[in-house]
């Protein structure tokens, strides 16, 4: 009896260490679900970004706009009588206001008026009274124009319909001043601007709201960034399908038990933060020597040696000038130059000589390890640790990518 009881008591204890060792276990398996699920928010809040900052909608674009007109009332400053068309276009104008002006083109020097070029973009779902902004080029040869006015010019589309017409004053942000021997500018005169100068006639039809399904399209193509949109938009939008086209596509398909408006189910689509992908890319432009390096950018560890070669080349006048009381030159001649750099005078000659020195400077630079990096930090140390300027280091790494130990895509612009 006393031998079960002792056996009884074994199997207590060894079911009670069972048990701890769950319960530890089970807070063990929480705290390893609480860090995966932070450590996962604080990623994707780091690198996510919206979807409205990322993609567009398919359709919804802005539509270029252009006109030709006549910018009036400038101070002298306008076309010369050399052009003709603006001569014509005004003549054309004050015909259209009745008065006859046919065959008077050649009597018009008016040279207060020049030629312009009118620009504008009109808005996605823009309404009839939509205010613009338009952009004022001159296509002749004024030379300002400074406090000029745009008459009523019409805008057209692509399709040659008119869609906005515009006028106002012009905005230069600048001046220019000339006189007969000088000129004095600042900023570019020849171009302005009327902020709010054109008034939409004209809407484009979407039919937005009737519609079932849309595209989003990523701005930067990308395979991962889009297959991670297209996860993102499937779990937490409840009742649509969205489909991975391609690298820059998404298909957004309404089921039918989605019960609200298209407009809704958008406004929540495009505030979605989606982590965001990329290649790695090192853009360099040479004429400045900017260098900009993406996120993903990996080196390997190579060798490097760069020494500048500097050549110097150095011209010196050196003149020869007669002693006192030299011999003078034949009789019956002249003062004169009889050669490059030879001067005959009286009492003996000049002679001038080229001294030129070629100078050849090499720096010793000794070859220096660049270590593997797997961080940019670390990629950007290892580059500052050769110690040259950003015009050396395009060619290095123009080299560093020919030897093929730099993962990153190179674009000089």
């Amino acid at each position: 009896m006393a031998y079960s009881n002792h056996r009884l008591d074994l199997a207590l204890l060894e079911i009670q260490t069972c048990n701890q060792l769950l319960m530890k276990t089970e807070k063990l398996l929480k705290y390893i679900m609480v860090y995966f699920v932070v450590a996962l928010v604080a990623v994707s809040h780091a690198y996510g970004a919206r979807i409205k900052d990322i993609a567009s909608i398919g359709g919804v674009r802005d539509n270029q706009l252009y006109g030709y007109g006549l910018v009036v009332g400038l101070d002298g400053t306008g076309d010369s009588v050399k052009n003709g068309f603006t001569d014509q276009t005004l003549a054309n104008m004050l015909t259209r206001q009745g008065l006859a002006m046919k065959n008077k083109t050649s009597s018009l020097k008016a040279d207060n008026v020049a030629a312009v070029m009118v620009t504008a973009k009109l808005p996605p779902f823009a309404k009839i009274g939509t205010r613009v902004d338009v952009m004022v080029s001159s296509i002749g040869d004024a030379d300002s124009l400074l406090g000029g006015t745009l008459p009523m010019t019409s805008l057209i589309g692509a399709d040659g319909r008119v869609y906005a017409t515009a006028q106002g004053p012009l905005v230069i942000g600048g001046f220019s001043a000339v006189g007969s021997s000088a000129k004095a500018t600042k900023n570019h005169t020849t171009v302005g601007r009327i902020s709010n100068g054109a008034s939409v006639e004209r809407e484009l039809n979407y039919d937005f709201d009737k519609k079932r399904e849309f595209t989003l399209n990523l701005h930067n193509p990308d395979f991962t960034t889009c297959e991670r949109m297209a996860k993102i938009i499937r779990s937490q939008v409840p009742d649509i399908k969205a489909e991975f086209i391609d690298s820059s596509s998404i298909a957004v398909y309404i089921k039918d038990s989605f019960n609200k408006n298209i407009v809704d189910l958008i406004s929540v689509v495009e505030n979605l933060d989606v982590p965001v992908d990329s290649t790695a890319v090192v853009v360099m432009n040479e004429k400045t020597g900017t260098i900009v390096m993406g996120e993903n950018v990996r080196i390997s560890t190579v060798a490097v040696a760069h020494g500048n070669l500097s050549i110097h080349i150095r011209e010196d006048k050196e003149v020869s000038q007669p002693l006192p009381f030299s011999p003078a030159p034949p009789f019956g001649s002249s003062p004169a130059n009889v050669g490059d750099g030879v001067t005959l005078a009286p009492g003996g000659q000049t002679v001038v000589t080229t001294q030129t020195s070629v100078d050849v400077a090499e720096e010793k630079k000794k070859l220096m390890v660049v270590p593997h990096g797997v961080t940019i930090q670390e990629v950007v140390n290892a580059l500052n640790t050769i110690g040259v300027s950003s015009r050396d280091l395009i060619d290095i790494l123009q080299t560093i990518k020919a030897a093929g130990v730099l993962q990153a895509e190179l674009k000089i612009i």
